[in-house]
Protein backbone atom coordinates (compact mmCIF):
# COMPACT_ATOMS: atom_id res chain seq x y z
CA UNK A 1 0.00 0.00 0.00
CA UNK A 2 1.44 3.40 -0.96
CA UNK A 3 2.49 5.80 1.79
CA UNK A 4 0.56 8.64 0.15
CA UNK A 5 -2.34 8.84 -2.31
CA UNK A 6 -1.14 9.65 -5.80
CA UNK A 7 -2.07 10.06 -9.44
CA UNK A 8 0.11 9.37 -12.48
CA UNK A 9 0.67 13.13 -12.70
CA UNK A 10 2.11 13.08 -9.16
CA UNK A 11 4.62 10.37 -10.09
CA UNK A 12 5.66 12.50 -13.05
CA UNK A 13 6.04 15.67 -10.94
CA UNK A 14 7.98 13.85 -8.25
CA UNK A 15 10.26 12.21 -10.81
CA UNK A 16 11.04 15.59 -12.34
CA UNK A 17 11.86 17.07 -8.92
CA UNK A 18 14.05 14.14 -7.90
CA UNK A 19 16.03 14.52 -11.11
CA UNK A 20 16.27 18.32 -10.81
CA UNK A 21 17.45 18.17 -7.21
CA UNK A 22 19.79 15.18 -7.29
CA UNK A 23 20.62 13.93 -10.79
CA UNK A 24 24.31 14.45 -10.05
CA UNK A 25 24.02 12.14 -7.05
CA UNK A 26 22.71 9.19 -9.02
CA UNK A 27 19.75 6.96 -8.36
CA UNK A 28 20.47 6.68 -4.63
CA UNK A 29 20.58 10.45 -4.22
CA UNK A 30 17.32 10.82 -6.14
CA UNK A 31 15.68 8.19 -3.92
CA UNK A 32 16.73 10.16 -0.83
CA UNK A 33 15.15 13.32 -2.24
CA UNK A 34 12.03 11.27 -2.94
CA UNK A 35 12.00 10.15 0.71
CA UNK A 36 11.84 13.78 1.80
CA UNK A 37 9.03 14.58 -0.65
CA UNK A 38 6.85 11.67 0.55
CA UNK A 39 7.73 12.33 4.20
CA UNK A 40 6.48 15.90 3.85
CA UNK A 41 3.18 14.70 2.38
CA UNK A 42 2.75 12.25 5.28
CA UNK A 43 3.89 14.60 8.06
CA UNK A 44 1.14 16.53 9.79
CA UNK A 45 3.39 18.82 11.77
CA UNK A 46 5.71 21.79 11.74
CA UNK A 47 5.84 23.43 8.29
CA UNK A 48 3.90 20.60 6.66
CA UNK A 49 0.45 20.72 8.30
CA UNK A 50 -1.27 21.93 5.14
CA UNK A 51 0.41 19.72 2.54
CA UNK A 52 -1.16 16.31 1.91
CA UNK A 53 -0.32 15.56 -1.73
CA UNK A 54 2.83 15.34 -3.80
CA UNK A 55 1.71 18.41 -5.73
CA UNK A 56 1.10 20.34 -2.49
CA UNK A 57 4.61 19.47 -1.32
CA UNK A 58 6.36 20.42 -4.55
CA UNK A 59 4.60 23.76 -4.93
CA UNK A 60 4.54 24.76 -1.24
CA UNK A 61 5.58 28.35 -0.63
CA UNK A 62 7.42 29.21 2.58
CA UNK A 63 8.74 32.65 3.38
CA UNK A 64 7.74 33.93 -0.06
CA UNK A 65 9.68 31.25 -1.95
CA UNK A 66 8.98 27.76 -3.19
CA UNK A 67 10.27 25.13 -0.79
CA UNK A 68 12.11 23.46 -3.67
CA UNK A 69 14.38 25.86 -5.51
CA UNK A 70 14.05 23.86 -8.74
CA UNK A 71 10.42 25.01 -9.14
CA UNK A 72 11.51 28.58 -9.80
CA UNK A 73 15.07 28.08 -11.01
CA UNK A 74 15.34 24.55 -12.31
CA UNK A 75 15.48 23.89 -16.02
CA UNK A 76 15.57 20.14 -15.30
CA UNK A 77 12.30 20.32 -13.37
CA UNK A 78 10.53 21.60 -16.48
CA UNK A 79 11.83 18.84 -18.75
CA UNK A 80 9.86 15.67 -19.37
CA UNK A 81 10.28 12.94 -16.75
CA UNK A 82 12.25 9.91 -17.87
CA UNK A 83 11.14 6.35 -17.17
CA UNK A 84 14.09 5.78 -14.80
CA UNK A 85 13.08 8.64 -12.51
CA UNK A 86 9.41 7.62 -12.68
CA UNK A 87 10.35 4.15 -11.44
CA UNK A 88 12.35 5.69 -8.58
CA UNK A 89 9.47 8.02 -7.64
CA UNK A 90 7.06 5.09 -7.60
CA UNK A 91 9.48 3.18 -5.33
CA UNK A 92 9.38 6.06 -2.84
CA UNK A 93 5.61 6.32 -2.96
CA UNK A 94 5.30 2.55 -2.47
CA UNK A 95 7.37 2.67 0.75
CA UNK A 96 11.08 2.74 -0.12
CA UNK A 97 12.78 4.51 2.80
CA UNK A 98 16.38 4.43 3.85
CA UNK A 99 18.81 6.23 6.13
CA UNK A 100 19.82 9.10 6.13
CA UNK A 101 16.54 10.33 4.59
CA UNK A 102 14.24 7.67 6.05
CA UNK A 103 12.44 10.16 8.32
CA UNK A 104 13.95 13.39 7.01
CA UNK A 105 11.85 16.41 6.20
CA UNK A 106 14.73 18.61 5.05
CA UNK A 107 17.91 18.44 3.04
CA UNK A 108 20.27 20.93 1.52
CA UNK A 109 23.69 21.26 -0.05
CA UNK A 110 25.81 23.47 2.22
CA UNK A 111 28.89 23.50 -0.06
CA UNK A 112 30.81 22.79 3.17
CA UNK A 113 30.56 20.41 6.10
CA UNK A 114 27.03 19.58 7.23
CA UNK A 115 26.02 21.57 10.30
CA UNK A 116 24.85 19.50 13.31
CA UNK A 117 21.39 21.11 13.13
CA UNK A 118 19.32 22.87 10.48
CA UNK A 119 16.77 25.29 11.94
CA UNK A 120 17.09 23.38 15.22
CA UNK A 121 16.42 20.01 13.56
CA UNK A 122 19.04 17.26 14.04
CA UNK A 123 21.40 16.08 11.32
CA UNK A 124 20.78 12.45 10.34
CA UNK A 125 23.47 11.94 7.74
CA UNK A 126 24.95 12.93 4.44
CA UNK A 127 24.89 11.46 0.96
CA UNK A 128 27.37 13.01 -1.42
CA UNK A 129 26.57 16.76 -1.35
CA UNK A 130 23.26 16.66 0.51
CA UNK A 131 22.83 16.89 4.28
CA UNK A 132 19.61 15.40 5.72
CA UNK A 133 17.65 16.47 8.80
CA UNK A 134 14.71 14.87 10.58
CA UNK A 135 12.37 16.48 13.10
CA UNK A 136 13.59 16.93 16.66
CA UNK A 137 12.33 14.28 19.07
CA UNK A 138 8.70 14.72 20.06
CA UNK A 139 7.86 17.30 17.36
CA UNK A 140 6.48 15.20 14.51
CA UNK A 141 5.36 11.66 15.28
CA UNK A 142 3.41 11.44 11.99
CA UNK A 143 6.59 11.32 9.89
CA UNK A 144 7.30 7.89 11.38
CA UNK A 145 3.95 6.48 10.19
CA UNK A 146 3.61 4.13 7.26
Amino acid sequence: MPRVKYRDADVDLMARMMRAEAEGEGKQGMLYVGNVIVNRAVADCLDFKDVRTIEDVLFQIQGGNYSFEAVQKGDLFYQRARSTEKRLAKQNIDNWRQHPAKYSLWYFNPYAACPPTWYNQPFTGQFKNHCFYEPAAGTCASVYNG
